[in-house]
């Protein structure tokens, strides 16, 4: 029998990189054989590879998650599927006086259809006790000059809710995770003083990392986390809480 076969499933998109590289390693150093989905199948290759050489179980596809045929056929082609994490987006700043309708659904397109279509076919393919977890963002509370990327979330916030009641009757637990400020390549153009003092807003004094968010992961597909669904864990170091220092 192969891996696949004898261990408990998962399949992370946007696996290439960041959060997504994060959580397939974390899933797959808790015993999951993870598929790593991403759109470009050279990157995603080569991570697979770097966690192949360290003894972890996954495989890799290079998929556009926009082609709903190819989802399909990529989750029926699974042996099995017990944990999905919805991972794939996209981001970018656009003051609210220049967007587009094509900026909106560019956005909707990539944040939001893909998390519902990959959430049916894997939904169709998962037993009882299945795990169904969509990345959102703290933004999806408001935020300044990315209004398309938001309301992209807010969206995907809204459907997770919705979803989880759907699949109630089949045991399957839908979550979200709305990560604030994590150090990945959407910051990778910033100059490190602007990292210092960004860091320096966060009440815990530091940005977030992707294995911050793996950790969020982790705890919502382990089995013993069987009585949330519906919930948005907002894993943020305390910002939506409020800032430091008063008024």
């Amino acid at each position: 029998m192969t891996s696949e076969q004898t261990m408990p499933v998962a399949v992370v998109t946007g696996a290439a990189g960041g959060i997504g590289l994060a959580s397939a390693t974390r899933l797959a150093e808790d015993g999951f054989h993870v598929w790593m989905f991403d759109l470009s199948a050279e990157r995603v290759n080569a991570a697979a590879a770097a966690l192949i050489e360290r003894g972890l179980s996954v495989s890799s596809a290079g998929i556009d998650l926009r082609d709903e045929a190819a989802v399909k056929e990529a989750i029926k082609a699974l042996p099995r599927l017990d944990v999905l994490v919805n991972n794939a987006g996209i981001f970018d700043v656009i003051e609210f006086d220049d967007l587009t309708a094509a900026d909106l659904r560019r956005m909707t397109e990539v944040n939001y259809i893909p998390v519902f279509t990959v959430s049916q076919a894997a939904a169709r393919r998962m037993p009882e006790d299945g795990r169904i977890i969509n990345i959102a963002s703290r933004s999806w509370l408001g935020a300044r000059s990315i209004a398309h990327y938001a309301g992209s979330k807010a969206a995907v916030v809204g459907l997770t809710r919705a979803m989880a009641l759907d699949l109630a009757p089949k045991r399957i637990l839908v979550n979200a995770i709305a990560p604030g400020v994590i150090e990945t390549a959407i910051l990778d153009a910033w100059d490190e003083d602007a990292r210092v003092a960004l860091a320096a807003r966060q009440p815990i004094g530091r940005l977030g990392q992707p294995e911050d968010i793996a950790a969020v992961v982790g705890f919502l597909a382990d089995p013993r986390t069987g009585f949330i669904t519906g919930q948005t864990l907002i894993v943020d170091g305390g910002a939506s809480v409020g800032t430091l220092g008063g008024a």
